[in-house]
């Protein structure tokens, strides 16, 4: 594991090499600006090069940085990160269990807000109604944690709230027009590209917590994760990656800018503005005056899908009446 806030100069050096990425910096340098022997600048370089940053060493020139490396972590994320809260303390590993699962041992700790948990792979990611969700390498598996004080009837919302902070960032950093699903998925070309999942704990009428659980295929194969993939909603209408294979990308540049959307439209959720956000969300939306069959806990609902109300459930005109949905799986029918 590692957070933003370890004790290890891996972040320093990877500064300096930045700051002098036309030119050699000697290990003299290094060692000198840092306090620390040759001998540990040589293997805290290595130890850069095995987590993926490629860096050109010269025999009495010292050590050039040629790419930086696609890994989330820490410190490529908070060196430019615009965001007030959330942010504050990144946790990153190579693989973990679930980020769900680290954020909610993080909610026992009170001074814990807006920290991130990020997995290079998860191998018991979950996804809505505790299905499991494939979380293979190339993909962007994360968790963010909130002690939020909005009404609590907004609890709901925040999951659509998050998709949409989800692709107003794709919008600007691809120039892709995303789509979004009713409840929680980011479309694009009709295939989840991503979906969103949200953990609550609310005391006598107060939001103790929110985990914002959120899985991005960023560049993944998606026939290799179709194949394992158990929910048949999902995988009726299919997956597909947000970056192909061979497109240079800048994780971490997007993951910034998610992050610093999320906190605007938090912020938004804290002061009210309700109307902005439902009507941000049904402006990008490919539910909204489809006609939809809902399978809920109770029974199955369809019709024709309205809007959404300012808790995010689903309005449907049905034959006899208009129905609110809170929650179910959703598929679209021929109008």
């Amino acid at each position: 594991m590692y957070t933003s806030f370890d004790d290890i100069p891996l972040d320093k050096i990877v500064t300096l090499l930045k700051s002098h990425k036309k030119e050699f910096l000697s290990g003299q340098q290094i060692s000198t600006t840092l306090g620390l022997s040759r001998t540990a600048i040589w293997k805290y370089i290595k130890k850069l090069e095995s987590l993926g940053y490629k860096i050109e060493s010269k025999k009495n020139s010292g050590y050039r940085l040629v790419t930086k490396s696609d890994l989330l972590l820490p410190w490529e994320i908070t060196n430019g990160l615009r965001t007030e809260i959330i942010g504050n303390k990144i946790y990153y590993f190579d693989t973990i269990d679930s980020t769900q699962n680290f954020a909610t041992e993080l909610t026992k700790k009170p001074h814990e807000n807006g920290s991130i948990v990020i997995a290079r792979t998860q191998t018991a990611g979950r996804g809505r109604l505790n299905r499991k969700w494939e979380s293979p390498k190339g993909g962007i598996w994360l968790s963010v944690l909130l002690r939020s004080d909005f009404d609590i009837s907004h609890v709901s919302l925040f999951s659509l709230a998050t998709s949409l902070a989800l692709a107003i960032a794709i919008e600007k950093k691809f120039k892709i027009k995303p789509k979004l699903k009713w409840p929680n998925d980011v479309t694009i070309n009709n295939k989840k590209v991503a979906g969103i999942l949200i953990d609550a704990s609310i005391e006598t009428n107060k939001i103790d917590y929110l985990i914002a659980g959120i899985g991005i295929n960023f560049k993944i194969e998606p026939k290799q994760v179709t194949k394992k993939i158990t929910s048949k909603n999902t995988a009726r209408y299919g997956i597909t990656t947000l970056i192909e294979k061979d497109q240079m990308s800048d994780p971490a540049n997007f993951i910034q800018e998610f992050l610093y959307q999320l906190e605007v439209i938090h912020k938004k959720m804290i002061t009210g503005a309700i109307k902005e956000i439902r009507k941000e969300w049904i402006k990008r939306s490919s539910t909204i005056g489809k006609n939809v069959k809902v399978i809920t806990p109770t029974s199955t609902i369809s019709g024709k899908a309205l809007s959404i109300d300012e808790n995010g459930s689903l309005l449907i005109s049905t034959k006899n009446k208009i129905q609110r949905v809170v929650a179910g799986d959703i598929t679209y029918n021929k109008n």
